[in-house]
């Protein structure tokens, strides 16, 4: 055995010879940037979905409309599971069509222990109009599920 003169005769260089920065503002940063996110999205939900009322009225007067055009497809989507599972499309008509044309007048809070909507629905024009209240659910989505 030799012990020549080798190319590498120290030990390897430390990498990180100076003093270690301090992250904490990086940190910190991106903590608060995350928090501000969250705080904007739930701020700004209900601006782009709407609020309970404006969307129970625009789903009870999509349901109604179709109705009144015969689109039973469009109308039977717009049902919560206990109304889909008491009627069949060809069944709407009967349970929920009146004659004229619908309207939504108004809606309010309903009573209860699950969060519901009561929507005012006008079918046609004068005297001869009918007046009906569906009753609207959030079930995966605002559901019309029942009326009186």
């Amino acid at each position: 055995m030799s012990s020549g003169d080798y190319l590498y005769d120290d030990d390897p260089a430390p990498l990180h010879t100076g003093t270690p920065r301090n992250r904490n503002g990086l940190l910190l940063a991106i903590g608060g940037g995350t928090v501000l996110v969250a705080v904007l999205v739930a701020v700004l939900l209900p601006v782009l979905t709407g609020s309970a009322q404006e969307q129970a009225e625009e789903v009870a007067g999509v349901f109604a409309a179709a109705l009144s055009q015969g689109d039973t497809e469009t109308a039977y989507q717009l049902l919560c599971d206990d109304e889909r599972a008491r009627l069949q499309p060809g069944d709407l008509a009967a349970a929920y069509l009146h004659d004229g044309t619908p309207e939504v007048t108004g809606s309010r809070e309903g009573t209860g222990a699950q969060p519901t909507r009561l929507v005012d629905v006008r079918w046609g024009e004068g005297a001869d109009a009918t007046s009906t209240e569906l009753t609207v659910v959030p079930e995966g989505g605002t559901k019309v599920c029942g009326t009186r």
